[in-house]
């Protein structure tokens, strides 16, 4: 088990910082941030003080080392577009993503989940197949067009539920939460199903189709020889070996929501991370960029190591001596 731990966080050190290395990289070459800054009447005198002053005068490597051991300290360096700490950005938009990660993860696993049981066991009935068709449509249109049709119908028609921003928030230390207000709760109802339609109805059809297959195996079929309940079959019997691999593909698009989180808070002007990358493209704010890229990357990292670690602990195959070769 230790040796298996050993590897896998050494792997994902490796992955965070070839990830680091490539997003500090690619972003000092997407603009001039000084450029941005700088007004018309700027004199060239003026321009190289700036670049002095935010270290961009320094080689790339320098500027990467440095980038790295203030990261790993906790300091992320200071926007060039708002001239403040990236930490305090974060501090300030964070609690708006986890948020609404979390309510699109959570929706996304207890609807898509149950559905793709039903649909695996009563795959005849019309029920079924339109939930099939549904999840078909979910899985093709893209995430702004159906952000965007939500919109129109409960916002623009109906006129039940906002269209932007998070509604009146709560302090609670330095977290300030949508959850205990009226308007933050209904601020998230749609940016919560945009976000979780695409990861629900992917969800439902990898539910449905290892279910299939695993009642479609021999040991299914000696369980319904010996006479067990139906019930019984599919939910002790099925459902269990039906979860292994669904497990790492919840893990996956568990880090997935944070990331394409982007278009979600873009689409309802939500206050979160990924605006903030979004606004930060455009001034070619390096800083705030390679923060964003970095922590997703640890974010995704730490949930694959944990979903691996929890497919060791249920899948015993792994724990038989040379598999983890």
């Amino acid at each position: 088990m230790m040796q298996y731990l050993l590897k896998r966080v050494l792997q994902a050190v490796f992955v965070v910082l070839c990830v680091a290395f490539i997003a500090f990289l690619m972003f000092n070459f997407i603009g001039d941030p000084v450029a941005n800054m700088a007004g018309p009447e700027t004199s060239l005198a003026e321009r190289a003080q700036m670049r002095a002053s935010l270290g961009l005068d320094r080689p790339l490597p320098v500027r990467y080392i440095d980038f790295l051991a203030k990261f790993f300290q906790g300091d992320f360096g200071v926007s060039y577009r708002l001239n403040m700490p990236v930490s305090t950005m974060l501090a300030e938009r964070l609690p708006a993503t986890v948020e609404l990660a979390a309510c699109g993860i959570l929706l996304a696993i207890f609807v898509g989940i149950p559905l793709g049981i039903y649909t695996a066991i009563r795959g005849k009935s019309w029920i079924a197949q339109g939930l099939l068709m549904g999840s078909l449509v979910g899985v093709s249109l893209p995430t702004f067009l159906i952000g965007m049709f939500l919109i129109l119908i409960f916002s623009v028609e109906l006129g039940w539920l906002p269209s932007f921003g998070r509604g009146e928030t709560v302090a609670i230390g330095w977290w300030h939460t949508g959850f205990l207000t009226r308007s933050g709760l209904a601020s998230f109802i749609l940016p919560s199903i945009t976000l979780a339609f695409f990861q629900a109805t992917l969800i439902v059809r990898l539910v449905r189709a290892e279910m299939q297959e695993v009642l479609e195996t021999d040991y299914i079929r000696f369980a319904r020889a010996r006479g067990l309940r139906q019930k019984t079959i599919w939910f002790r019997e099925a459902l269990k070996n039906t979860l292994i691999p669904v497990m790492t593909i919840i893990g996956l698009q568990m880090g997935a929501v944070v990331a394409f989180s982007i278009i979600t808070e873009t689409v309802f002007q939500w206050p979160g991370i990924g605006l903030m990358f979004i606004q930060a493209v455009n001034y070619a704010d390096v800083p705030v960029l390679a923060t964003y890229l970095v922590l997703v990357s640890i974010f995704f990292v730490t949930l694959n190591l944990c979903v691996d670690l929890l497919y060791y602990r249920v899948d015993p195959r792994l724990r038989a001596p040379g598999a983890a070769k």
